[in-house]
């Protein structure tokens, strides 16, 4: 997703993931390899692999950010505000910002167009939200206020979740207008914490 220089870490590693993306969005994920991108970069093939342990962490390395949002969602909440709620206020600030994990970014249409084009890059996807789902079930389980089915509910939002994104990246990818695909999004999350609501018991 897009970066900026002093997005989430040291310079090099920015500008390493810069350089990733323009290859990556210019040639597709498979046609580049590690040794080209730090050739590009000025910095050994060990450089790229000290920040990025696996070549699909070049392009997927929001993984960082996505774990402290639910982190925060959990155990910053208002006094009196259940998770449920919270991780709904979470998702729809992402929503209103137009976050790159919302999907409604269009700076994220390149990266979501690449992402859908490659094999290994969607079964590396699939892996984040197998962690994130383990993420937000530890923190549902630890935390002293919550007693209803923590891996429950935390399939549950992961998968929405993730299907909510991938079908508003799909729609901005297809040319929908900015307006639309935020007004769709924000529908499909409302229609998503309803029927979690109602299905998964929650409690402070």
């Amino acid at each position: 997703m897009p970066r900026t220089s002093t997005r989430g870490g040291p310079q090099t590693r920015a500008r390493i993931a810069q350089i990733a993306d323009k290859l990556f969005y210019e040639h597709g994920f498979e046609n580049v390899t590690v040794a080209q991108v730090a050739k590009e970069a000025g910095v050994s093939s060990v450089t790229v692999f000290k920040h990025f342990p696996r070549k699909e962490d070049l392009f997927l390395d929001r993984s960082e950010d996505a774990v402290e949002l639910l982190r925060s969602a959990v155990r910053d909440r208002a006094t009196g505000t259940d998770v449920l709620e919270s991780l709904r206020v979470m998702a729809l600030g992402l929503t209103a910002t137009s976050h790159p994990l919302s999907g409604l970014d269009p700076a994220s249409d390149p990266f979501f167009a690449t992402l859908a084009a490659s094999p290994a890059l969607i079964a590396r996807a699939r892996d984040i939200a197998s962690d994130l789902q383990q993420t937000l079930t530890a923190e549902l389980e630890q935390d002293g206020t919550f007693d209803g089915d923590a891996p429950l509910l935390a399939a549950f939002f992961i998968a929405g979740y993730s299907s909510v994104l991938v079908e508003t990246a799909r729609r901005r990818i297809a040319g929908a207008s900015p307006e639309r695909a935020t007004d769709d999004h924000r529908t499909r999350l409302e229609g998503m914490f309803a029927a979690l609501r109602n299905g998964v018991l929650t409690r402070r």
